[in-house]
C-alpha cells in the first residue's frame, strides 16, 4: 500500500465516509483498528476441533485472517459496513417450511449476488475516499478472502456476535450482509459500546434442527444445514437428512427465531427482491430443472456457486422428506435416468427408499 497523507482532517472524513456510505444504501458503517487477538484465538481453537469440515479455505491462511495487516500490508484500519436483506415481498418462512411440496432457500439468496451488490458500493465508496484525499491504500472485501468480517464489525461497534455466531444489532436485528474495506488511512477509532444482548436466551440453540450449535458461540459446521447444503460437495451424512426438512439452500432457523429480529427492517435494495418465485418453489418444478435451465435461472444469484449436481442433490433429498406422491416417486425415477453422477444418484435412491416406505 502507497503511504496514507497526513495533512488530512481524518474526523471529518471519518463523518464524510459514514455520510457517503449512507447515500450507497449502507445502514451502518463503523471503524476498527486491527486488533483482533480474541478472535484469533477463538478461530484457532475452533479449527482445532475440526468445526471447518471440508471449508478447508478457512485454515490455508493460517493467521492472516485474524491479522489483517498480514493479509494486505499497510492495513491500520477497517472500515466495516453492513446492508440489510430481508426482502420487502416474500412468502413466509415458516408457512414454506411446513409445506413438504415447497423448498425452503435462505432469504439471504433469493435476490441478486450480495457479493456482486455490496463490492460494487464499496468501490464506490472507495472512489469517493479518494477523489477527497488523493491515492490511499485499500482493498474491498465482500466475504471474498480470509477475513473475519464477524469480528471487525463487532469491533466497529455494528453489534455483537451471538450465540449462533451470527452478529445480531440491537436495533437491525441479524438480516444483513457485511463487508469491509482494508485501508492504511488513520481514521479515528470509536471505542465500541456494543454489549453483548443474548444474556439467556438460547432459542436459537433450541430451534437448531442438527443441534449445529454444540455450545453457545460455537457452531460445528459439519452439522449446520447451510454447510450440508452450500459448502458441502460430497455425499450429506445420511443422519443429517430427515432433519433437513425442505431446506434445499442454507438454513434461517436461529435467525427465524431470534427475539432481536423484531427490530428489522425489509431491504430497500431492489437487488434483493425475490427472483423466479424462489421464496416458496415447488420442489417437483425445481427438480425438473435441467443444468442449463438451473445456470439461466440462478444467473446472478448466489446459489449458482453451489452447482447443479449439489442442487440437485439437496432437492433430491427434500423430495425424500415431503410426503407420499406417486409423482415424486416418478420424477425420482426419471431423474435417475437421465444423470450420471453417483453422489447425486445416492441421494435419489435415498429419496425413493423414503418414499417408497411410506406407501
Amino acid at each position: 500500500m502507497p503511504a496514507a497523507k497526513t495533512d488530512i482532517d481524518y474526523d471529518h472524513l471519518a463523518t464524510q465516509v459514514e455520510k457517503w456510505s449512507k447515500k450507497l444504501g449502507f445502514q451502518q458503517l463503523g471503524i476498527s483498528d486491527t486488533q483482533l487477538d480474541k478472535h484469533e484465538t477463538h478461530l484457532l481453537n475452533w479449527l482445532d476441533k475440526g468445526f471447518h469440515g471440508e471449508m478447508q479455505y478457512m485454515e490455508n491462511h493460517g493467521t492472516k485472517r485474524s491479522r489483517p495487516n498480514d493479509l494486505v500490508e499497510g492495513t491500520i484500519r477497517v472500515i466495516s459496513v453492513r446492508m440489510d436483506y430481508r426482502p420487502a415481498q416474500c412468502a413466509d418462512s415458516e408457512t414454506v417450511m411446513n409445506d413438504s411440496s415447497l423448498g425452503f432457500i435462505s432469504r439471504y439468496a433469493l435476490g441478486r449476488d450480495y457479493h456482486k451488490v455490496m463490492r460494487k458500493k464499496l468501490q464506490t465508496l472507495s472512489n469517493y475516499i479518494q477523489r477527497e484525499i488523493g491515492e490511499f491504500g485499500y482493498r474491498v472485501f465482500v466475504d471474498s478472502a480470509p477475513v473475519l468480517e464477524k469480528a471487525l464489525a463487532e469491533k466497529s461497534g455494528l453489534g455483537w456476535i451471538g450465540k449462533h455466531s451470527n452478529l445480531i444489532n440491537s436495533k437491525a436485528g441479524s438480516w444483513f450482509f457485511l463487508g469491509e474495506i482494508y485501508t492504511d488511512i488513520p481514521l479515528p477509532v470509536v471505542e465500541s459500546t456494543s454489549e453483548n444482548h443474548c444474556g439467556t436466551c438460547q432459542a436459537c440453540i433450541d430451534i437448531c434442527p442438527t443441534a449445529a450449535i454444540v455450545s453457545p458461540y460455537q457452531v460445528d459446521a459439519r452439522r449446520c444445514i447451510s454447510y450440508l447444503t452450500i459448502e458441502l460437495k460430497t455425499s450429506i451424512p445420511i443422519e443429517f437428512r430427515k432433519a433437513m426438512g425442505n431446506r434445499i439452500y442454507g438454513c434461517d432457523d436461529c435467525q427465524l427465531v431470534c427475539p432481536w429480529n423484531r427490530f428489522s427492517e425489509p431491504t430497500s435494495e431492489t437487488d434483493f427482491d425475490v427472483r423466479h418465485k424462489l421464496d416458496e418453489p415447488e420442489l417437483l418444478t425445481l427438480f425438473q430443472w435441467d443444468e442449463e435451465t438451473f445456470l439461466k435461472n440462478t444467473e446472478g444469484s448466489p446459489i449458482r456457486r453451489i452447482g447443479y449436481d449439489a442442487w440437485t442433490r439437496n432437492i433430491a433429498v427434500a423430495l425424500g422428506n415431503a410426503g407420499y406422491s406417486e409423482a415424486i416417486i416418478n420424477a425420482l425415477k426419471g431423474k435417475r435416468v437421465s444423470l450420471d453422477n453417483e453422489m447425486v444418484l445416492e441421494h435419489i435412491d435415498w429419496a425413493l427408499q423414503e418414499q417408497i416406505a411410506l406407501q
